[in-house]
């Protein structure tokens, strides 16, 4: 054999470090965005279904447990499940479910029509995010944090472009034209349908042995991982508890501290979830640079000095605060997720649908205990109660340092 032929033999014989895919990383950060759009949809039209339904807060709050259960509920099982028996085309499934729960929601007439609609929305959210991290993580080519940003940023903007389009089809026009959101979700599935073939031939390649993966053992007790992991589920309650203020209620307090119409306050909504989506984008990247307890100590704790101010602050400085909070306190999630891949290599599904479950679960409990403690006091002091949320990033302290590679 000469040296060229056996040159390539080695070539196919020897396994690739995967590269990173960023046609895929941007496929399903867009996928991603049309997903949470649709879902946005919910609590933004929160003051319609609170006239139509002369609904309370308590109500509200509830709408958003519902919502928010069944998109937390089922994730750890679906990833724990997929980590086993990865199912590329279970992406398509989710889309329909969102589908048909705005489909619903858009000829409901009762109160527990809303419930039952905004359910089969969670559902789908459940089935969807385990998998599409997967996507991302298996995309990245090692760099974990950049992937995990790219994908939360397609996410982000859609939560922020939600209400925008909410404010302009729905709002003026009526609860029946949520219906026009439905297009964003045929988008999705076609995008989906393109993912799951990649996937399922990535899957191909790694069953062959033609693509190695990454995965490091952590040099840590177990008892070590079990605790940084509850440190972790600590630091995503109190980002999430503060987030279900802003994006469930910020609207009602900037319509009745500075009486503002529903429009001029969905759109100050878009530029906090607009700062959302640009603080995603920094924390990953900076992870991966600097380490990832480094971003999370700054993005939970740092927060705090601006939330404690919001509160006190004059119409231009509200906006202005909720700014710096959007982007200080959103940068935490994809360093947050990546360090709790790495603590428990192996696991990207069921570390992913725990965290995305229990983000969306502590989101729908604080919607609904703050709803309730509006209705019992009033909107202003459910903005003073959650301003001290942001001080439990101190808890940061007892997470190991895990050091960059």
């Amino acid at each position: 054999m000469n040296i060229s032929s056996a040159t390539a033999t080695k070539t196919i014989q020897t396994p690739l470090v995967q590269k990173t895919v960023y046609s895929v990383l941007f496929s399903i950060a867009f996928a991603h965005l049309l997903n949470d759009l649709m879902q946005s949809v919910i609590p933004s039209t929160y003051p319609i279904l609170k006239e139509n339904f002369n609904l309370s807060f308590t109500q509200i709050g509830l709408i958003t447990f519902v919502f928010q259960l069944t998109a937390s509920i089922l994730q750890p099982f679906i990833g724990f499940y997929t980590d086993k028996y990865p199912k590329p085309y279970s992406l398509v499934i989710a889309m329909l479910f969102t589908i048909t729960g705005l489909g619903f929601l858009s000829i409901s007439t009762s109160f527990w029509m809303l419930l039952v609609s905004v359910a089969f929305v969670g559902i789908g959210s459940s089935i969807f995010h385990p998998e599409a991290s997967r996507v991302a993580y298996l995309g990245s080519g090692g760099k974990r944090g950049l992937a995990q940003s790219i994908f939360q940023l397609g996410g982000n903007s859609g939560s922020a472009i939600g209400p925008l389009l909410v404010a302009l089809v729905v709002a003026p026009f009526g609860q029946s034209n949520i219906i026009w959101f439905v297009i964003a979700g045929i988008f999705g599935i076609i995008i989906l349908s393109r993912i799951a073939i990649w996937y399922q031939n990535h899957l191909s390649l790694r069953a062959a042995k033609k693509i190695v993966a990454e995965d490091l053992a952590v040099p840590l007790s177990k008892r070590k991982i079990n605790l940084s992991i509850a440190v972790l589920l600590l630091l995503i309650f109190s980002k999430f508890f503060y987030m279900a203020s802003m994006s469930s209620y910020f609207t009602f307090y900037l319509m009745h501290k500075f009486g503002l119409t529903i429009q001029e306050s969905q759109f100050h909504l878009f530029i906090f979830l607009a700062s959302v989506a640009a603080g995603t984008l920094i924390g990953g990247p900076l992870g991966d640079r600097f380490g990832r307890k480094y971003i999370i100590w700054i993005s939970i704790l740092g927060a705090a000095p601006f939330t404690l101010l919001l509160p006190y602050a004059n119409l231009f400085w509200t906006g202005a605060l909720s700014v710096i909070i959007g982007i200080v306190i959103a940068s935490a999630f994809s360093a947050i997720l990546v360090f709790a891949q790495e603590l428990m290599p192996g696991k990207v599904g069921m570390i992913s649908g725990l965290f995305f479950g229990f983000a969306f679960g502590m989101g729908g409990l604080g919607s609904a205990i703050l709803g309730y403690v509006a209705d019992q006091t009033s909107i202003e002091y459910v903005y003073k109660l959650s301003s001290f949320l942001p001080l439990i990033g101190v808890f940061t302290y007892f997470l190991p340092n895990m050091k960059k590679k």
